[in-house]
Formats: C-alpha cells, sequence, structure tokens
C-alpha cells in the first residue's frame, strides 16, 4: 500500500492567476476577492465578524490620526519562516500626524 502526503497551502492558492489578476499585486479594491484567509464552507473562521470589525476599527484610527504612513525602505523585511503563513515578520513605517 503506498502512502502519500497531500499538503494544502492557502497562500498558494490565494495567488491563483485563474481568481486572481494579477495575483502578486495588493489591491485593497479587488472584487471580487475570494480569498481562503478565513477558510471556506463549513471550516469557516467563526471569529472572521470579529476580526474583519478589529482590522476596519484600526485602519479607521490610523487614517484619522495620521496624514502620511511610508514604508521606511533602508529596514530590509524579513519573511515569516513558515510554508502556511505569507507575510513579513515586522514592517517598519514612518507616521505623520495630522
Amino acid at each position: 500500500m503506498s502512502h502519500y502526503r497531500v499538503f494544502y497551502w492557502s497562500g498558494s492558492a490565494n495567488r491563483d492567476e485563474e481568481y486572481f489578476p494579477d495575483p502578486d499585486v495588493f489591491d485593497i479594491r479587488r472584487s471580487p476577492n475570494r480569498h481562503l484567509g478565513f477558510g471556506h464552507g463549513v471550516h469557516f473562521c467563526l471569529g472572521a465578524a470579529l476580526a474583519r470589525l478589529e482590522a476596519r476599527i484600526v485602519l479607521e484610527q490610523i487614517i484619522e490620526r495620521f496624514k502620511d504612513i511610508q514604508r521606511i525602505r533602508d529596514v530590509p523585511l524579513q519573511m515569516i519562516p513558515c510554508t502556511s503563513t505569507y507575510g513579513v515578520q515586522q514592517l517598519p513605517v514612518r507616521l505623520q500626524k495630522r
């Protein structure tokens, strides 16, 4: 009997060119945005609505309090060393108050 391993990598699924035009471009207005960040179907995250609300509140506060936000480009980005998560360990930014 043969044994096979199957790996699920949502980071790859979220970059599928059949569903996402320019999948490597960050586009906050992408619509439809059928990403798998909160799972799918019966495995959909119970906390998705709360996470979206928290993100909305944080982003609204940043927009309200700062007139400019710039990434500090001379600090190199370090990727998260994980096969199931795609992102950076930290994102140094410079904020300018309103």
